[in-house]
């Protein structure tokens, strides 16, 4: 029985976001999470959907009185959180109350000519519920390695990763002179939904998705050493974060000072709406600064449907602030299976194999698989893909087996080879920032359209020829051709 990616990452969400039921949507086939009973919309038009919400529900005796804006008076993220239901209400996937409310606000939003509310959708670095693959341990090599003699950056492009943390140790891997700082992973809500903040579970188990941050500040610092990299701790509950809470975070992390460039390998798609209304504030100030540049994931998906923020940057006046990218099979020459594409994917780079830091090696710990690898490529391409390499059997995939399997585990040591377009991202991020050094650039969003200009080469996606960056010492990995299947 071929796994089921999309009910186990949402039962391992929901575990760790205990305190948040979750839907699935859209109702036809879903593809998205979503909180149960509350919307969102901007701060100065909540009155407007409380009232029409609740004047329409007032027709079911009683349900207007559930209607309410949630949280504080002002929101750091300038967005406010509306209940219009009960959470706890139906069972599986169901939330009438949510879907009723967007309807209730549609001819005022026609009225209105924009959006007024929307769901308050999960964000995450397992996108679609589907990450490329698991992590599992190399050795050195690192693939791109790390770039040697590099020029003396006199200003050091500032980098803020927004992800997962670093884990403990994580100094172990990287070169002196590389400067990478930020907040240390403690593990969120965890697996097993038992509230620890620790990255090691009460069996010694890594938890999935800690070394993912620490992952993405190996790559970038790889591409670019002389960087100041600095990681938050921001998607702690298995990767995910309701883009309610992503907003205000995104804004907290810029309190200080805008950086040259924002690396987020998180997103989701939301159906037939452009952007996210939770984001919609903190995307605005993005486009009002000078400077800054966000590198944002195009996801896991195997998808043409936009994926958000990243696909902000095929919206008109965000072309220069947002960098949207996919990624590259193993050879570098053709679109990976799992990569999102579209005219809205920007940019493509290698992300299939990677190798990057992942745990301190000064404390060797033991992961757990959660997913099972598939007998052939889910998304139907013909070569040996991450779909089915390298085999394992993952403890949410295993219940779902006719007969249980064993529950693989594998121990890390410091590097690990990993898979996603997370990962493409930074690669993209690093060689917008050595392109800087290179050539005394203080302008991110000038570097990246210098860049894409003078040192763009091409590969083929879902046969369209794309813009592609390939980082100069990355190597690329053959690819095995699988047989036709009759």
């Amino acid at each position: 029985m071929a796994p089921d990616r999309f009910q186990e990452q949402f039962d391992q969400i929901q575990r760790a976001m205990a305190d948040i039921p979750l839907s699935a949507g859209p109702d036809d086939a879903p593809e998205f999470l979503y909180e149960k009973g509350y919307v969102l919309a901007r701060d100065e038009e909540a009155h407007l959907v409380v009232d029409a919400v609740a004047d329409r529900f007032r027709e079911t005796p009683g349900r207007e009185r559930l209607v309410r804006r949630a949280g504080p008076e002002v929101n750091p993220g300038g967005v406010s959180r509306i209940q219009v239901g009960d959470p706890g209400e139906g069972g599986g996937w169901s939330d009438r109350n949510v879907s009723d409310a967007l309807r209730v606000m549609r001819d005022q939003e026609h009225r209105a000519g924009r959006r007024l509310v929307s769901r308050n959708h999960m964000v995450s670095i397992a996108v679609n519920c589907c990450p490329g693959d698991e992590p599992v341990p190399r050795a050195l090599p690192r693939n791109p390695e790390v770039v040697q003699n590099a020029l003396s950056p006199g200003n050091p492009v500032s980098i803020l990763v927004i992800d997962t943390g670093l884990v403990k140790d994580y100094k172990a891997y990287w070169e002196e002179g590389s400067s990478i700082e930020g907040d240390l992973n403690r593990g969120g809500g965890s697996i097993g939904g038992d509230g620890r903040v620790d990255p090691i579970d009460d069996r010694g188990i890594l938890k999935q998705y800690v070394g993912h941050g620490t992952f993405i500040a190996g790559l970038v610092a790889a591409v670019a050493p002389n960087t100041r990299i600095t990681v938050r701790n921001t998607l702690q509950n298995a990767g995910a974060i309701s883009e309610y809470a992503l907003g205000g975070k995104l804004f907290e992390a810029v309190s200080g000072g805008w950086p040259d460039i924002i690396s987020l390998s998180a997103g989701t798609p939301n159906g037939c709406h452009s952007t996210l209304k939770g984001l919609e504030p903190f995307m605005e100030a993005l486009r009002a600064q000078d400077r800054t540049l966000l590198v944002a994931a195009a996801g896991n998906n195997s998808s043409a449907t936009p994926f958000w923020p990243a696909a902000y940057a095929a919206l008109p006046g965000y072309e220069d602030a947002v960098v949207s990218v996919g990624a590259l099979r193993g050879d570098g020459e053709f679109g990976a299976c799992f990569s999102n594409h579209g005219s809205w994917v920007k940019v493509y780079a290698p992300g299939e194999g990677l190798v990057s830091t992942f745990t301190g090696i000064q404390e060797p710990v033991r992961y757990e698989y959660q997913h099972s690898t598939y007998d052939a490529c889910r998304y139907g391409f013909s070569y040996a893909c991450t779909c089915q390499r390298p085999k394992h059997v993952g403890a949410l995939s295993e219940k779902r087996h006719p007969t249980p399997a064993d529950v693989e585990t594998t121990r890390f040591e410091g590097l690990a080879q990993w898979s996603g377009t997370s990962f493409a991202t930074p690669l993209v991020v690093g060689m917008i920032a050595d392109y800087m050094t290179a050539n005394k650039e203080t302008d991110p969003r000038a570097a990246a359209r210098e860049l894409f200009t003078a040192n763009t080469g091409f590969a083929e996606v879902r046969g369209a020829c794309v813009p592609a960056l390939r980082p100069t010492t990355w190597s690329p990995t053959p690819v095995v051709k699988l047989p036709s299947r009759s």
